[in-house]
């Protein structure tokens, strides 16, 4: 009897964007055309012109950077189904902080109008929120987690992303992450890479983004998943529409636990990620949690036509 193959969808977070991404499939696929179109239409600007020919530094921006990668995550999802690319069904669908909203419009909790509205109100909210408490984001590269959790009760900063082992973000105000960077070179820290972010993502300096979305979200139907979605918090999966509402508030504030995440979907029997979106970086931080799974990516035309789990 064959082995059952378990599959995992997984979408790319901020920070994985790069003008010029998504003009293939846009050029080459009628879906991928139809989602572009449609954000531009629901956004009232031209996000897929953005997305093409930047300038970068607009694209950076956090209120545009979120809609343009959730939007060519999705075009390269639905290019791959117009293809025919022989993609596994997914048991499990996971994305790194932003890339859950992808993940979200995936597994038909929203339809991807909604999705890419509600990434472009997060973005905004998010940058917002930044310039009343201003912060930053840097990931720290060779400390363990408990290292980083003094460091951070010691300067009153958060960790914000458990990626992968040697790989934690942390997050926080000004004078306090200056401060948590600076501890983390004495503890001994391989390398700090600053994030180009406009905020303490994943901390409580977000409160306002949370308050604000709780409202956009009032007016907005939620459908319960089709397919198990790994949620960052928790690391676990979201299988209602109010588990799905409470985690999009609970994780402007909070932690990702993205290694955690993988960790469950390893444990779930999953032997192949693909990634789908703009950049590898969800598939180096995969292969730095398990160097014995099968990780694919998926996010220009070639990739789609050249697709083989094979």
């Amino acid at each position: 009897m064959a082995e059952l193959v378990r599959t995992a969808y997984v979408f790319p977070g901020q920070g994985a964007q790069w003008v010029g991404m998504g003009r293939d499939l846009y050029q080459d696929f009628k879906a991928a055309r139809a989602v572009f179109d449609q954000a531009d239409e629901v956004l009232g600007f031209p996000l897929s012109r953005l997305c093409f020919d930047g300038p970068e530094d607009e694209l950076l921006k956090t209120i545009n950077a979120q809609p343009a990668i959730v939007a060519t995550s999705f075009a390269c999802l639905e290019a791959s189904r117009e293809f025919g690319a022989k993609l596994p069904p997914a048991s499990f669908l996971a994305g790194h902080s932003l890339g859950e909203y992808t993940a979200l419009a995936a597994a038909g909790v929203l339809d991807f109008a909604t999705t890419v509205y509600l990434a472009r109100e997060r973005g905004r909210l998010m940058h917002e929120a930044g310039e009343l408490h201003p912060g930053g984001m840097a990931a720290i590269l060779g400390l363990d987690e408990p290292a980083l959790a003094e460091v951070c009760v010691r300067t009153d900063s958060r960790i914000a992303n458990i990626n992968c082992p040697g790989q934690i973000v942390v997050s926080g105000a000004v004078a306090n992450l200056a401060r948590a960077v600076e501890m983390a070179r004495e503890k001994g820290a391989a390398r700090v890479v600053p994030l180009q972010v406009s905020g303490a993502f994943h901390t409580p300096l977000m409160q306002s983004a949370v308050d604000g979305m709780a409202r956009i979200m009032e007016k907005l139907s939620f459908r319960n998943p089709t397919i198990p979605v790994i949620g960052n918090t928790k690391a676990l999966p979201l299988t209602t529409a109010e588990a799905v509402k409470e985690e999009l508030l609970q994780q402007l504030c909070n932690c990702v636990q993205w290694r955690r995440s993988v960790d469950y979907m390893l444990a779930g029997g999953v032997t192949t990620f693909i990634e789908i979106g703009p950049g590898r970086v969800l598939a180096g931080l995969i292969k730095r949690i398990n160097r014995d799974v099968k990780i694919l990516n998926i996010g220009d035309a070639e990739s789609i036509r050249n697709f083989s789990v094979a």
